[in-house]
């Protein structure tokens, strides 16, 4: 796939979406520009709140969207360019312009004038507005993106932004092909590059870890100042942690309270007091100079463990005025050297997972590479879904694991084999993470959780199913079953999605937390008028398609919950942040409904659906075993050898551990059973992170 057909494909999924939800083509386009901004992580969240006007001194308004990064204080205010009807169209310097005044323009009337008036409450903008003025001295930056259908003239290199209310900001240009760059490199995300003598004469002090240099990895350890520290993340924001990182500690207090104590009242300590930063780069540049060895680039830097240091720098300095002329910090840089991009990202998570340790960071948060996932992918490429809408072949619903699979595997197809992955694969079958989250959670009665944005939400789901996995013998209720499932309740979810927009009470706003509080209250009243039913899941997977009584209750219940959450009593005036409440979801449960009674043979009985849930453990425990056999049976006697004198050298192995070792080393003559093969894993893996390879 090439430039021009990524852009041919997205334009035409953007009308596609435009006609089955009922949405602008311009609506349709941001929303589409922003879902792969946020898999990328250049955005956090979004929401979309359009507004176009005209306020004081006859200035034009207009947005789209807005994302606010409670971590960083950053608010990105989107503006749509979208036009596809011109060949070949340049966006020059003056456009540009005009976009960035208007979005400007919008703020001011927002902060200062009568805005909050003019809009309707019932409308997402509303809540912007609200926001805006609630945040209005917390916001550290502004940043305004243009998404636009036109080519980005070669002219324009940099943009300048003056301050807005007093606040830095920051204007970025999306086109079509900037986001396929993004989308189809190595990482499929944005790769921050930092040149360090942009904020240092001679650049980072640094010496290399001697000893410490693998076929994978270098290590350097390095003297970073305060202020320059505090510099790169104030321009780039949350951006600059790792990802796992940062959505762990967008759910706790940024700033740390001692670290602020520290620089405010003995900052020369702060070396000794602090325990500095851990960080990786795929790349770096190292000067010799007469004052020693100076770390002056880096490309795809992230920090990996020192978050609350960098931001705690960062906000002292900006609210407390604080000098940091006298902070110096300790950083362990390692530089992966791994040319594969799967292989750096998984040593980049175990750096991440080990640095983390003392602050109790579970798995779930570095959970990309989790077993479930795994497991999911497996599913998505081996079963097949039932051909539907004059199909004459069977499909697959594709399961993205990591960032940017199902693009990437089209990048390396020539014509022929992308027509035949599109067949099998269509792109309104893809699941993503944050997806499997979004539907799992709602149906689990917590769409105040799904509310609060997708990578909110993807925490606590891979907390819990972390949790899950390990409380259920090796994750044996994530089977087949569960897959399928997931799959049905995918099936509600769109179907949802494209029924409430073509309502006639819907007034283009607050679609996603209608649709999730929908689904849950859906569930919730099954459960409660069919005593000892549940839906049958399985049944909609079979099917392919959401069944008529089923439909029937979702557009009765969406209205009334649409009334619920814009009821004018609710508990918080902003809509989008009551959605966020549990208190939101206990008022939705006041909603008074009699499902239709021919949902009935919709329902499955618990016995039954508990039968079936045993079927599929016991067919997961076969595949598990089968899987874990064959994983033991490549593993050579000799190399069985090495890992019995690695681990008994140790003092690493229990009795048990030993007589399945001793067996293993005898293979093929004899074979160690299922439990035993489950103890020889665990014995790998036990000495792997010892530092033993296979």
């Amino acid at each position: 796939m090439d430039a021009q057909e990524f852009r041919k494909d997205f334009i035409e999924g953007v009308k596609a979406n435009a006609a089955t939800t009922g949405e602008g083509s311009s609506a349709s386009f941001v929303s589409d520009f922003a879902q792969y901004l946020q898999e990328t992580e250049f955005l956090m969240d979004f929401n979309a709140a359009y507004f176009e006007g005209v306020g004081k001194r006859n200035r034009k308004l207009r947005v789209d969207g807005y994302a606010y990064d409670e971590f960083d204080k950053t608010m990105s205010l989107i503006i749509a360019d979208y036009d596809v009807v011109e060949k070949e169209r340049v966006l020059v310097r003056t456009q540009v312009g005009l976009l960035q005044e208007r979005l400007r323009a919008f703020v001011d009337h927002a902060l200062n004038s009568t805005l909050h008036l003019e809009v309707e409450m019932s409308r997402p903008c509303s809540d912007l507005v609200d926001l805006l003025l609630e945040k209005r001295n917390e916001i550290r930056k502004y940043q305004l993106l243009i998404f636009t259908t036109a080519t980005i003239s070669a002219k324009i290199s940099k943009l300048e932004s003056s301050d807005i209310d007093g606040v830095p900001s920051e204007c970025q240009i999306w086109d079509i092909n900037r986001l396929f760059k993004v989308c189809g490199s190595d990482t499929g995300r944005p790769i921050i590059e930092i040149d360090f003598k942009e904020h240092s004469e001679h650049g980072i002090p640094c010496m290399e870890a001697s000893g410490t240099e693998t076929r994978d990895f270098k290590s350097y350890l390095c003297i970073i100042p305060g202020t320059l520290l505090a510099d790169i993340y104030d321009k780039y924001g949350s951006r600059l942690l790792e990802g796992n990182v940062r959505s762990f500690l967008s759910t706790k207090v940024a700033v740390n309270k001692k670290i602020r104590t520290t620089i405010l009242q003995c900052p020369e300590r702060f070396f000794a007091y602090n325990n500095g930063i851990s960080a990786t780069a795929m790349s770096i540049k190292i000067d010799s100079t007469p004052y020693g060895r100076f770390l002056v680039f880096a490309k795809d830097f992230q920090i990996i463990n020192g978050g609350q240091t960098t931001a705690s720098l960062s906000n002292a300095r900006f609210r407390d005025k604080a000098d940091l002329g006298t902070i110096y910090v300790q950083m362990k840089l390692t530089v992966i050297e791994s040319s594969l991009e799967e292989e750096a990202t998984e040593l980049v998570q175990n750096i991440s997972r080990s640095s983390n340790s003392q602050n109790k960071v579970s798995d779930a948060d570095f959970f990309s590479t989790h077993p479930f996932h795994v497991r999911m992918e497996r599913f998505s490429q081996r079963l097949y879904a039932r051909a539907t809408g004059g199909l004459q072949h069977e499909t697959k619903w594709f399961y993205e694991r990591a960032r940017g699979q199902y693009l990437q595997k089209q990048m390396r197809m020539t014509a022929g084999e992308k027509k035949k992955f599109m067949l099998q694969n269509p792109k309104n079958q893809l699941i993503t993470k944050t997806d499997l989250a979004k539907v799992r959670n709602s149906w689990k009665g917590l769409p105040h959780i799904v509310s609060r944005g997708a990578q909110k939400n993807f925490s606590e789901f891979a907390k819990t199913t972390s949790e899950e996995w390990e409380a259920s013998d090796d994750g044996l209720v994530f089977n087949e079953k569960y897959f399928q499932e997931s799959v049905a309740l995918v099936l509600m979810f769109r179907y949802c999605e494209a029924m409430v927009t073509q309502q006639r009470w819907y007034s283009q706003g607050y679609r996603a937390n209608i649709v999730t509080y929908t689904i849950a209250i859906l569930h919730t009243l099954i459960q409660k008028q069919f005593f000892g039913r549940d839906l049958d899941l399985m049944n909609i997977w079979i099917r392919q398609n959401v069944p008529d009584a089923v439909i029937k209750a979702l557009i009765g219940l969406s209205e009334r919950v649409y009334d619920k959450l814009t009821d004018p009593k609710r508990g918080v005036e902003n809509v989008t942040q009551w959605c966020k409440q549990e208190a939101c979801w206990k008022s939705v449960h006041s909603i008074e409904y009699r499902l239709p009674s021919d949902i009935h043979a919709c329902l499955i009985g618990r016995d039954e659906l508990r039968a079936a849930e045993r079927e599929a453990k016991y067919d997961q425990r076969i595949d598990s075993e089968t899987e874990t056999m064959t994983k033991i049976i490549g593993i050579s006697q000799e190399q069985w050898q090495n890992v019995l004198d690695f681990a008994t050298a140790g003092r690493m192995i229990t009795p048990e551990e030993l007589t399945a070792m001793r067996i293993a080393c005898q293979m093929p003559q004899k074979m160690p059973t299922p439990g035993q093969c489950k103890k020889l894993i665990a014995v790998l893996e036990r000495i792997e992170a010892e530092g033993f390879k296979l």
